[in-house]
This record gives C-alpha cells, structure tokens and sequence, in this order.
C-alpha cells in the first residue's frame, strides 16, 4: 500500500490532496533515487577555509541533495503552518517524506521547530527579516535548526548546557559549543543558552535565534566538524563553535526552559510521525519480499508464522499511527498557547512522551523483523532493507532519548495529574474494565516512593503506551475519517 493510500485509509479526506498525490509521485519518479544516491554515495565534505585562508565554512553538498530536501518546502511542510496553521497537512508531507527517506524528515521537522518559536515568540522586526526566508516556496527555502545539545550529553540540560549570553544592545552574544548540531547547513537555528547571570539549572536557561551570518555577512559562528552516522545521512550534523556569535531573545528569559521545551515537544510529535512512517516502510517491503519468495513449495507470506508476524505489525502500525496522530491533533489545538498552560497542554506533553517513546521503539523492531523477513539479503546494502534499521536507530534517541521520556511522562503524571487527564480522554472509547484497571494500576503505582517510581518505570510506561496506542485504534474506527 503506498504511503498516500495508508494516510486516507486512516483519516479519509485529506487537506491538499492533489499537493500530496503529486509530492508522492516525484518520491515515485525522482526522489527515491536521489535519496538511494545520497545515501550510499553522497558524503558531504567541509571546507572550512576559501583559498585565500578566509573562513568559510562551505559544506560541499552531493549532487541532488538540495532538490531532494527543498522539494517538502515548496510543497508546504513549514509555510502551511505558519501561514495556514495547518498542522494536518504539514505532518502528512512529512509522512510521506519519512517513508521514503527517514533522515530527509530531521531537515524538515527541525525547520519547523525553529519557524513557530521565530513566528510566535520573535519581535516584529526579526520576524520580517527572517520569516519570509523561511516560507519561500522557489526551491530556496532557508532552513532552521535546533541545537540544544551540548558535550556533557542532551537530557541534563540545566547541567550541561554551558554557552553563556551577554547582553548587547538589542540582541546578545553567544559563546560556547554546541555537540550535535543536526541540518548544520541551515541559514539559522535557535539555541539554548544561559543569560549572563542567571541561576543555574534549566530555569536559567533562554532561547536564542542565531543566523548563520552577521549583518555584515561575516559567519556569526564556525563549524567544527561533520560527525559520522550509522545512518540519517540526509540531515548533515555537526559541532558548531559559537564566539561572541550574534543571537536574539526568543520570549522572556524567565520562561526560557518552556520555549525549550515546546520546540523539543514539536519535533517529539514529528519523530513520532516519522515512526510510522518507517513501520509501515519497514511492513511493506517485508510483505512485498514474501509475496514473491517461494520456501517449502509455497510462498512465504503463506507460510503460518509468517502469516501471523505480518498480521501483528499490521496491527501495531495501525496503534502507532493512531498514538502519532492523536499528538498531532493535541498539538494543533495547543501549540498557541504561552506559559502558564492549562490542562489540555498538559494531556499534550503526556501523550507525545508515550507517542514518541513507544513509535520509536516499534519502528527499530520493525525494521530488525523486516531485514530478518528478507533472511541475508535483508543485510546486504545493495538491497536497501538495512537502511531502514540504520534509520530506524536514531529514532528513540532524537529529542531526548527513550528514558528521558519515561521519566519526563512521570513528571507530568507526578506534578499535573496527567494520567487522569489522559483516561478521561480516552474514556469514550476505552473498554470500561480496562480504563478501571489502568486508573487503579496508576494510582497504586505513584503510591511508592518516588526513587522505587523511576526504577519501575519500564513496569509502566511501556504498556500503558501500548494500551493508549490500542483505545486510540479503537476510537480511530469510532471517529471515521478526520
């Protein structure tokens, strides 16, 4: 099933359906190739001196990769959102980008995460600089980047997170070094930075807006390096050196850390999309390889075992799609809201560390089954199925890995009383013995002290994600399409 006929079989009509149809058929005709290319052959290089021993920092793209990363932007996944506010048709675009190139999605997802705090939180004259840049629909779309992530490791923000702001005028200067630097070549970023003088801890913590070049077009920062993946070799990433490097207060310093976290949760939402994505990939190629290999005198998708595997991941991608995309719909109802939020935000924040936690873990699991299905083919490179568990690896570890989520959806249960938020939600269409159970389950849980809570975390989360991922099918099917 291709991706476009799977997303209308889940939600029925969509917005910018020929847009869609027609996204799908250049991945079909042009995209699939570049991204095979890209993939195998296409290593970027950086140059960081011109020959005159000026600093550059060129990055020396494969031949393909703009047309293949700036085709989602003319197509709408950051303008439909900042001028449309639709969240819908920006996560079916990188739906489909995700099932044809996972990595491509990070370039995509990371722009939009800097687009929206820019659009919300920027003042008036940085946003009619940089915005316009940001939507262009030529081909030549600027892109945005999110680097929060410092050398002593992402989840620890408020520890690690050393590069300093100074005031200057109306702006401030930034100095300090960012670790992992995904879509390094992006015209502008948004980082996390502590004022100077400001407590420490994460609630000393601000969000800057940082371009890539001074006004007087000099670099405003240096990159380091390019950093070697197993995979998502279409987001280049890098380590990035910030002297004295010009950035903008996105917000109010003191709300820093939930600008922080509300860019991270848009992306959360989007690996969790990408997720799916992968899975259905990961389900499709493996069913399409079974149909044609004949063991034991029979094809193998007739085989009984097999029979069963390819039923159950049907039925996991289905859960997972339905926990994806209830994020989305959070999402687009909460994501204009400014601190303090209120409860449905609340009920967002739960939801997306279950989505993204949960999608990821299936995704790797997928795409190991789906090399498995094709036996030694499944691990030559020639073939493409081991892309998808490259791929796939990063996926539990982007924007905070698979523990930070568990315990971030902790938090939320412990301090905002989320899980009651969550089983009122899903009420209507959960089984009423189940919803009892998970209430009792829940309460008994968050009786134990709070060191026992996070050791028996995998006791919780895991199944109660699972469980949501399963009501939310169910209420799928109830709502129809949309």
């Amino acid at each position: 099933m291709s991706p476009l006929a799977y997303l209308k079989q889940q939600l029925g009509t969509l917005p910018c359906e020929e847009t869609l149809a027609a996204y799908q058929q250049w991945w079909e005709t042009t995209g699939r190739a570049l991204s095979e290319t890209i993939d195998r052959w296409g290593t970027p290089a950086l140059r960081q001196y011109n020959r005159y021993g000026v600093r550059v920092d060129e990055i020396i793209l494969p031949a393909g990769y703009p047309e293949l990363v700036q085709e989602g932007y003319k197509h709408g996944v950051v303008w439909r959102v900042i001028e449309q506010q639709d969240w819908v048709g920006s996560f079916v675009l990188g739906y489909l980008t995700a099932y044809y190139d996972p990595g491509l999605y990070c370039p995509h997802t990371v722009s939009l995460s800097t687009a929206v705090p820019l659009a919300k939180y920027g003042a008036p004259a940085l946003k009619e600089r940089y915005l316009p840049q940001m939507l262009r629909r030529d081909g030549a779309a600027w892109q945005g980047a999110t680097w929060m992530t410092e050398v002593g490791g992402g989840s620890d923000l408020g520890a690690n997170v050393q590069t300093v702001a100074v005031p200057d005028g109306d702006a401030y200067r930034l100095t300090g070094a960012k670790y992992f630097c995904s879509n390094v070549t992006a015209e502008l970023a948004v980082v996390a930075a502590r004022p100077h003088g400001a407590p420490s801890g994460v609630r000393g913590l601000a969000l800057f807006f940082v371009p890539r070049y001074r006004e007087d077009g000099n670099l405003n920062y240096t990159i380091r390096r390019i950093k070697d993946k197993i995979g998502t070799r279409a987001v280049i990433t890098g380590e990035v050196d910030l002297h004295d490097s010009t950035g903008y207060l996105l917000g109010s310093a003191d709300a820093g850390i939930y600008l922080i976290l509300e860019v991270l949760n848009i992306s959360r939402v989007a690996n969790s999309v990408g997720s799916v994505a992968l899975i259905q990939r990961a389900l499709d190629e493996a069913e399409a390889f079974a149909q044609q290999r004949v063991v034991f005198g029979k094809p193998l998708c007739e085989q009984p075992l097999m029979r069963t595997q390819i039923t159950r991941w049907r039925n996991i991608l289905d859960a997972a799609f339905a926990l994806a995309w209830e994020s989305v719909r959070l999402l687009a109802e909460v994501w204009a809201q400014t601190p303090p939020y209120n409860s449905r935000y609340h009920l967002f924040r739960l939801l997306t560390h279950l989505a993204k936690y949960w999608t990821a873990e299936q995704a790797v699991q997928a795409a190991k089954w789906c090399m498995e299905a094709h036996g030694g083919a499944g691990v030559l490179a020639e073939y493409g199925v081991e892309r998808l568990l490259r791929e796939a690896m990063v996926l539990p570890i982007w924007e905070g890995g698979s523990h930070r989520q568990m315990l971030d959806a902790l938090e939320v249960i412990q301090r905002r009383n989320a899980h009651t938020l969550l089983l009122e939600h899903l009420a209507p269409f959960a089984d009423p013995a189940e919803l009892d159970a998970w209430h009792k389950r829940i309460d008994a849980y968050l009786q134990q002290p709070p060191e026992t809570q996070e050791a028996a975390l995998e006791t919780l989360i895991p199944p109660l994600a699972a469980w949501v991922g399963q009501t939310l099918q169910t209420a799928q099917a109830h709502r129809g399409a949309g």
